[in-house]
């Protein structure tokens, strides 16, 4: 059904807003500077329309950096990057007091993260009392230094990376903070012809392609507020439910997979599903969601809400894999 903010054609197709156009050209500039990481980018910027954050694993050096810090150049947006260690303390994230004896009071130090968009580095590195700094700032988009908080500027959002390679000296995501992502993205090494694009572009001394900004934080507004207009039919709603139950009480939907399972997914997942096919949907230019928006972003919702038994894990199967059954599994509306 038309709003006041749909407007039809005459060749029957929806005019999307002049925004989400500058939002499309962000994957164009970022391409200038990276190569073969579309999936990573387009995941970036699910996150960023939808107002979360993203969890990413990969090992070191495949651009995680390079892609969050060309991704706000685009839009103009503040960057820090910040290295989780296991000397990391709280105040070097969210700020400190600082005791002036001049005056005899004390005044803030804001830390890194009153940026825009932030990069925690191999957050699994700190113990938890520094991962649990972010919490605050990621689900209340706010910070508390004292006695004064202070609102974190809008679009503002966390990007954190751990290496799955090294496991000595990390200190595992508690379930409840994992569960803040929207978003778990795995990412692996490029392929031959992608690898030889990047030592082409990249291994030579001369300066690297200027990135323009090619969007404004307004921009990003205007669209996540576009979201809401992106139809879902209530079949593919249904269908929703259905993998996020399905993972919790798979025998009820014929799936033999209750002894892989240890914990399903919380709503919070339900929700996260359904806002990321609707930016899905709108970054391919549709005003519509289909079934294989959902499919595509059930791996990336779930893989690390989803967690595998003991069973599963001795038998070798992962999250994606079970996820994997229960699609499989689950008729297509």
């Amino acid at each position: 059904m038309a709003d006041d903010q749909t407007i039809y054609l005459s060749d029957g197709k929806i005019e999307l807003p002049e925004e989400l156009n500058k939002i499309l050209q962000i994957e164009k500039e970022i391409r200038k500077v990276l190569v073969g990481q579309d999936y990573l980018v387009n995941r970036m910027l699910i996150a960023l329309i939808c107002n979360q954050h993203i969890l990413i694993e990969g090992v070191p050096g495949l651009a995680k950096t390079l892609s969050v810090n060309t991704l706000s150049k685009t839009l103009g947006l503040d960057f820090k990057r910040i290295q989780f260690t296991p000397d990391l303390l709280p105040a070097d994230i969210l700020g400190t007091l600082i005791y002036n004896p001049k005056t005899g009071e004390f005044s803030p130090k804001k830390g890194p993260v009153f940026s825009n968009m932030i990069l925690a580095d191999e957050i699994n590195r700190a113990p938890a009392k520094v991962q649990s700094a972010l919490l605050e700032s990621m689900q209340e988009r706010q910070v508390t230094i004292g006695d004064e908080t202070w609102k974190l500027d809008e679009p503002f959002m966390v990007m954190a990376t751990q290496n799955p390679i090294e496991q000595e000296g990390t200190y595992p995501l508690p379930e409840a903070q994992v569960d803040r992502f929207m978003l778990k993205v795995k990412i692996t090494y490029p392929d031959k012809a992608e690898e030889l694009s990047i030592l082409r572009m990249m291994a030579k001394s001369a300066p690297k392609a200027e990135i323009e900004t090619v969007a404004t934080a307004e921009d990003v507004l205007v669209v996540r507020n576009f979201l809401d207009n992106v139809h879902i039919e209530p079949s593919i709603e249904e269908y929703i439910v259905d993998i996020i139950q399905a993972g919790r009480q798979p025998s009820a939907y014929g799936i033999e997979a209750e002894h892989l399972i240890k914990y399903g997914a919380s709503p919070r997942a339900t929700i996260f599903l359904t806002l990321a096919a609707k930016a899905s949907a709108l970054l391919k230019g549709r005003m519509f969601v289909v079934p294989e928006d959902v499919k595509e972003l059930s791996y990336d919702v779930l893989r690390h809400r989803l967690i595998p038994s003991y069973e599963a894990e001795a038998e070798g199967l992962s999250s994606d894999q079970i996820i994997n059954m229960i699609i499989n599994k689950l008729p297509t509306p």
